[in-house]
């Protein structure tokens, strides 16, 4: 079976709608593609990153934005952050701008891997749920060029089930940026968050 770490899915398109709501009550709309990740249903680590992410400065990236739903939210909330979503999934791409125009957001969404599609652009917060399915070294090369990319002070939030490779991400972060920290826990899934200083 294919995962949704590709560039073009090979399964047929298949679409289908969710309402997400947020704690406090505002609703989002997502059509979701078959062929890319958390198909038919949000995924407990998103709503989790979505409802405790730390937001400061004005620039947010989602990296592997997926469909679209933490940039999208994010910026619904927070209507003066900049937001900006990338994926390497074009199919993910086109629904986060299908998505972004359903729910009235403007947001910057490219297609690429990695940080591929931003150049030298700095943010102030870049968020990831990793796609772990794609392997450790993927992951590993997320969070190793995330440092590049953010301001000083700049936050670096990855979202992931401990047990499930949550560990090596966080000796990662802190060997990369020298510093990490549990900023959320629920159940297994817990927040990891490293400060570029």
């Amino acid at each position: 079976m294919e995962h949704y770490y590709v560039e073009k899915p090979q399964c047929k398109l298949r679409v289908k709608r969710v309402i997400f709501e947020l704690k406090n009550g505002r609703k989002y709309i997502f059509d979701t593609p078959s062929g890319v990740f958390s198909f038919g249903a949000i995924d407990k680590a998103t709503k989790i990153l979505i409802e405790h992410a730390l937001i400061k400065g004005k620039k947010v990236l989602d990296l592997g934005c997926g469909y679209g739903v933490i940039g999208i939210v994010l910026k619904g909330e927070y209507p003066d952050l900049e937001v900006y979503m990338s994926d390497i999934n074009e199919r993910a791409v086109e629904f986060s701008k299908v998505n972004a125009k359903n729910n009235n957001v403007e947001v910057h969404i490219k297609k690429g891997a990695f940080f591929e599609p931003w150049g030298d652009e700095i943010f102030d917060v870049i968020l990831l749920n990793p796609p772990i399915v794609a392997g450790k070294q993927v992951v590993l090369r997320m969070i190793s060029e995330a440092k590049e990319h953010l301001n000083p002070g700049g936050l670096f939030e990855v979202v992931a089930y401990h047990n499930k490779g949550g560990s090596y991400i966080k000796k990662a972060m802190q060997e990369i940026f020298g510093n990490v920290q549990d900023l959320y826990k629920e159940g297994g899934i817990r927040i990891y968050l490293s400060r570029k200083e």
